[in-house]
């Protein structure tokens, strides 16, 4: 058996692992280590560099910047910015029929832009939104697919974990990935919330009427949201004009967040230490697949699976745009039974050397960007796509009375928009783009 076919036959028996129910990360350093063995001869070197990875890994700078997003949306949660961000969108939509579920989203998009991840902002919002859907009549699966869906905004509003990764992986600037995002970010916001009020117009009893609030109430919940935007402005533009790196704006955007929590009384001694404990946790096991990611992906290379598969679909000839939509596709299944970060690890070291290698009429540096985009979009339809979808787990955990069958078909109008919305961006990368131009 040639190295290429061993390298082939260790995806199914890495998707075997998964279905077992061992861990991501554990699985992928497994297949890594058995292959590199079988590939290489003999067991000492794969050892060797063992003794070395995790540390030249873990010393990165750049990945401190992931820990600094994830404590700065657990200040966020214990601050009360989820409530704020909520109640200040029900003022002003909650009204409306399909209303209290579009002030779900874009609280969701508000809470993203300062936390950076889809599960954690799927979490909190689930606590402060389903109780109000569930006050004004909201069918049960409708709202748990709202929820799940609002979720996703976390790592497509910038900052975001999984595009911090992908930056690493393919050496691109975090800055610019993160002003590319925020368009498509805002266009998925606008589209749940057009999913939202086409579901209600088609079945006007599955969502009731808040009391509509008058303009002195408007203004006094949009009043407490200042926080938000003061966290969000500060790290993001400061990022872009260069007042500091990406790193150091997790910093700040970190040490704010946990000044405002303090100062509204909802970061307590014991708060703090389980903000720390939970960042820890989470790191923790982002770090884990991070470095399970790295053996298995050194194997592939060693294999030259990468290279290999990159040199066959240059050489069949195939348009470039059919190469995108199978490999879209392919994560699109990739996103039924693996979390979005795995996806990102475990895919982009094989498909990047493919695409980049294709003509797109783009200058490599917009191309890598807007191809990172697109992954992060599907991705993010993974999480609200079964069986493995986990922001559906997430959400319906909270919500015991509805069955986990209605949440899948409550989320299926927003992935159908989120097909559409990705559609709309590969055909006409200058919406993702544009930005990035402008500024830079």
């Amino acid at each position: 058996m040639t190295n290429l076919e061993i390298a082939l036959l260790s995806f199914p028996i890495l998707l075997a692992m998964i279905f077992a129910r061992m861990p991501i990360g554990l699985a992928m350093l497994v297949c890594g280590f058995v292959g590199n063995w079988i590939v290489m001869g003999r067991v000492t070197p794969i050892l060797a560099q063992l003794k070395s990875l995790p540390y030249t890994t873990f010393a990165s700078y750049s990945l401190s910047i992931i820990p600094l997003f994830l404590l700065m949306g657990q200040f966020a949660a214990k601050g009360g910015m989820s409530q704020a961000l909520f109640r200040a969108a029900n003022a002003w939509m909650g009204h409306r029929r399909g209303g209290v579920a579009m002030a779900a989203i874009g609280a969701c998009a508000g809470f993203g832009a300062i936390c950076g991840s889809s599960i954690a902002t799927a979490a909190t919002m689930g606590k402060v939104a389903l109780p109000e859907l569930k006050r004004y009549g909201y069918e049960g699966g409708f709202a748990t697919g709202a929820l799940a869906a609002g979720g996703t905004l976390g790592i497509l509003i910038p900052p975001s974990v999984v595009l911090v990764i992908y930056a690493i992986l393919t050496e691109q600037n975090i800055a610019k990935l993160f002003l590319a995002a925020f368009v498509p970010g805002i266009l998925a916001m606008i589209g749940y919330m057009i999913a939202i009020a086409i579901y209600v117009r088609l079945k006007p009893q599955s969502a009731g009427i808040a009391a509509k609030a008058d303009l002195a109430e408007r203004l006094r919940r949009t009043r407490d949201v200042w926080p938000v935007l003061l966290v969000f402005f500060l790290v993001v533009f400061g990022i872009y004009f260069g007042w500091f790196t990406p790193t150091e704006g997790a910093a700040v955007g970190a040490a704010g967040t946990g000044l405002i929590a303090f100062l509204n009384g909802g970061l307590s001694r014991a708060d703090l230490a389980e903000c720390f404990v939970d960042t820890a946790i989470a790191s923790g096991m982002i770090f884990f697949i991070i470095l399970g990611a790295g053996v298995y992906n050194s194997f592939l290379a060693l294999s030259q699976l990468p290279q290999a598969s990159a040199a066959w679909v240059i050489a069949q000839g195939y348009s470039p745009f059919v190469v995108l939509t199978v490999i879209l596709l392919t994560y699109l299944a990739f996103g039924c039974v693996m979390d979005s970060l795995s996806m990102i690890l475990l895919t982009v070291p094989i498909f990047f050397p493919i695409v980049i290698g294709l003509d797109f009429g783009l200058p490599p540096e917009e191309f890598a960007i807007w191809f990172g985009i697109l992954v992060l979009i599907v991705v993010e339809v993974g999480l609200i796509t079964p069986p493995v979808g986990l922001n559906l787990f997430v959400i319906n955990s909270m919500a015991r009375d509805t069955p986990m069958s209605r949440t899948y078909r409550g989320a299926l109008p927003f992935v159908a928009t989120d097909i559409v919305r990705t559609v709309i961006l590969v055909l006409f990368p200058a919406i993702t783009l544009f930005l990035v131009r402008w500024l830079y």
